[in-house]
């Protein structure tokens, strides 16, 4: 494995509302190493975006809050970083990409201004020479006709190919980290498909490192090697995706594996976990998944267990069934 390229240590992420104050990160501690494929898992609600929208720093403040913790990026703190220094990262360094590109791109502008404003903003480029650049992160991306689509607009584009060119402006600076939130949600599972094969064609060509916000642990088995569940704002789980898929530690985890349909089994009614995630800071005591789970203890609605690892010490879980640690009423 590489070196760590960032690093979550214990981050609080807040919203000050008029109901109070929401905790939709909870303590959340990830590593993703250089060259690596992260896969970040959860339902909606779980705190994942709000995650991947703190390391951009993107998230406003008010009535975003940074409550505690750090976020380092080649050992950079992240969260006291000046703004001036965080518009040299965003874009430089670290992209990110959005389930949706249409809200994503700007409709008054063509697809080569778009990637061109990228470019020179972050590097001392001319124009002519950030057209050649469009050009050729088009083709890289797999889009045909890259010398006429640079002229087009995003409405004259199909979706998939939208989010081609949104990769292909996240990755025209050639960034260390790139962050994909839910990149192939509202995309055909045929373009779905080529856009994994993309996504992972351009990390082992570009070593880009890839932190992949997905529900689908299916796009997780096609393309990460390590995967984070996150629940109610905190992680339960983590480890290589094989060891997650050959032996999921937590009930949660369980529970998202055994919701994936099977090919080569009839049935009636697809498997969906009771009940649904906690509103963010509902839960103050205990384990949060605790309402739903069907493996519940006396301890799990008083006490939260610690993430640990078994026999496995890269393979950690958040859960009373599993721990070793000393019960104390």
């Amino acid at each position: 494995m590489g070196s760590n390229l960032l690093e979550i240590h214990n981050l609080h992420t807040h919203f000050v509302t008029e109901r109070g104050v929401i905790p939709a990160v909870d303590g959340v501690d990830l590593i993703i190493r250089k060259g690596e494929i992260v896969g970040v898992v959860g339902e909606s609600g779980c705190g994942k975006s709000v995650t991947s929208l703190s390391v951009m720093r993107l998230l406003p403040q008010p009535p975003g809050k940074y409550a505690g913790g750090e976020i380092r990026f080649k050992g950079e703190e992240l969260i006291k970083a000046r703004e001036k220094r965080m518009k040299q990262i965003r874009g430089n360094e670290i992209s990110m990409i959005f389930q949706e590109p249409m809200t994503s791109l700007n409709p008054l502008l063509t697809i080569g201004e778009q990637i061109i404003e990228t470019l020179r903003v972050h590097m001392p480029i001319g124009k002519k020479d950030a057209t050649n650049r469009a050009i050729e992160m088009l083709k890289k991306v797999g889009i045909a006709r890259a010398e006429s689509i640079v002229r087009s607009y995003p409405h004259q584009l199909s979706g998939g190919m939208r989010q081609r060119v949104m990769i292909a402006i996240a990755l025209c600076c050639e960034p260390e980290l790139l962050i994909a939130d839910e990149p192939t949600t509202a995309l055909d599972v045929t373009i779905q498909a080529q856009i994994l094969d993309l996504m992972k064609k351009l990390n082992r060509d570009m070593g880009t490192a890839i932190m992949m916000i997905t529900h689908d642990l299916g796009v997780v088995a096609e393309i990460c090697e390590r995967v984070v569940v996150m629940y109610a704002g905190k992680v339960v789980e983590e480890g290589a995706v094989r060891d997650i898929f050959a032996n999921p530690r937590h009930p949660y985890t369980q529970g998202l594996i055994r919701s994936i349909p099977k090919m080569d089994e009839e049935q009636s009614r697809l498997y969906s976990i009771p009940g649904q995630v906690p509103k963010p800071g509902s839960i103050t005591e205990g384990c949060r998944f605790a309402p739903r789970c069907e493996h519940v203890m006396d301890i799990c609605k008083s006490k939260l267990p610690e993430l640990i690892s078994g026999a496995n010490p890269a393979h950690r879980s958040r859960c009373w069934l599993n721990t070793t640690q000393e019960v104390a009423n």
